[in-house]
């Protein structure tokens, strides 16, 4: 078939080949690597890129058949979810990796296409719109492998696969360039921390419980089985949402009623959030500060300061007793981290006024990052710009 610009179209199903995820009973899986097990990776796995390190689980290799093992250059599709901005998210495996995905994703396998260049596609606003045209179910929003085979895709020849494969990853490059530099100002603030408080951090410096500065309060989960309450506009957080220092919105929202129903609360601006139980905790100590109200489950904690602490200093007093913390957390007789183990994390006595001073240098360094987002914020647009333009109606003759 061809488009009234030429361009041919084909079934996705004609140039990749589509590869189901692997099904496997609950109480096979284990959280650690182990001789004999495969890691999968499931949807919260698939962002804008493949995260291979982090929240696995690993079941039996006799669960997996050859052909369900990812090679380089596969595309990884959540296929089921509950909530519609999950479904249908896909991320390419750009690195070797032995392993594969759960029953709710699939793997597309590029053979007769460039794999780049199919995979870009799978990020355009134009599949994304045949997604939400073809989600379907109450609790969980489903695609079916027969209509992702069926997707009519514009495929010019190889040689323009490639150029405009080439074009939008010099654009992912740059944006990529961009939120690692934005990144690097987290290192900055921790130099700075170091220096400010060095003589504060030695071994015999006095210390105060957390819990005599502090409030801390546990999250509750709105029932699934009531899919309204999940249809509303109160971001609704899960360690999933946390990868950076602050939280403006999250993947699924809750209504007000669902919080009135449930043992959910609202939690203020400027909340610390802390991620107490979750595999994560093997690798990473998620936290950040809330920019809007929200809430979350009970895999999170808020923490509330009182007068005698400053947020963003004891942000930084638990980055820098990471290591301890996560330790804690995968003690032999501990899921997670617990309250009395939060209540006596040790914070250093440091005067009010110095670590405000510190503050202020945090808000220094997010003026800067903020300015430095709108830069980001242009080169993001810059890069949807170029996915829509080449798969949209038509695709243009020259980007260069």
């Amino acid at each position: 078939m061809k488009d009234e610009f030429n361009i041919p179209k084909v079934a996705l199903g004609e140039v990749c080949d589509f590869v189901r995820g692997v099904v496997f009973d609950g109480d096979e899986t284990i959280d650690v690597s182990k001789e004999g097990y495969v890691p999968i990776l499931r949807a919260g796995n698939i962002g804008d890129e493949l995260y291979i390190r982090d929240d696995l689980v690993w079941v039996p290799e006799k669960r997996i058949s050859k052909n369900q093992y990812f090679q380089i250059d596969d595309i990884a599709i959540c296929m089921a979810s509950g909530s519609p901005k999950v479904l249908g998210k896909t991320a390419q495996l750009k690195e070797s990796f032995i392993g594969s995905v759960g029953a709710f994703c699939g793997i597309i396998r590029p053979t007769k296409a460039d794999p780049n260049y199919i995979a870009y596609y799978l990020k355009s606003s134009e599949f994304m719109a045949w997604r939400d045209s073809q989600a379907n179910g109450v609790n969980i929003q489903n695609l079916r492998p027969t209509e992702i085979q069926e997707i009519e895709i514009p495929l010019p020849p190889l040689t323009e696969q490639k150029r405009i494969a080439s074009l939008l990853a010099r654009a992912d490059r740059l944006r990529q360039l961009r939120r690692t530099a934005h990144d690097l100002s987290a290192s900055v603030l921790q130099s700075v921390f170091f220096e400010m408080f060095e003589k504060y951090l030695k071994p015999n410096s006095p210390t105060t419980p957390m819990e005599k500065l502090v409030t801390i309060t546990g999250g509750g989960t709105p029932s699934r089985d009531v899919p309204e309450y999940f249809q509303g506009d109160i971001p609704w957080l899960t360690s999933k949402d946390m990868h950076g220092e602050y939280i403006y919105d999250t993947q699924e929202h809750v209504t007000e009623k669902a919080i009135r129903e449930s043992a959910a609360k609202l939690v203020p601006v400027g909340s610390i959030l802390l991620v107490v139980k979750s595999k994560i905790l093997m690798h990473r100590l998620p936290i950040a500060i809330t920019k809007v109200p929200l809430c979350h489950g009970q895999d999170i904690k808020s923490i509330q300061c009182s007068n005698k602490v400053n947020p963003h200093f004891l942000v930084a007093v638990l980055k820098y007793n990471e290591a301890n913390i996560l330790f804690q957390a995968r003690g032999a007789n501990t899921e997670g981290l617990t309250l009395p183990m939060l209540h006596e994390i040790k914070v250093p006595n440091v005067p009010l006024s110095l670590q405000e001073e510190f503050a202020g240098v945090v808000a220094r360094v997010e003026s800067l990052r903020g300015r430095m987002g709108e830069s980001t914020r242009q080169v993001e647009e810059l890069f949807e710009s170029l996915l829509a333009e080449s798969f949209g109606a038509q695709l243009i003759s020259s980007f260069d």
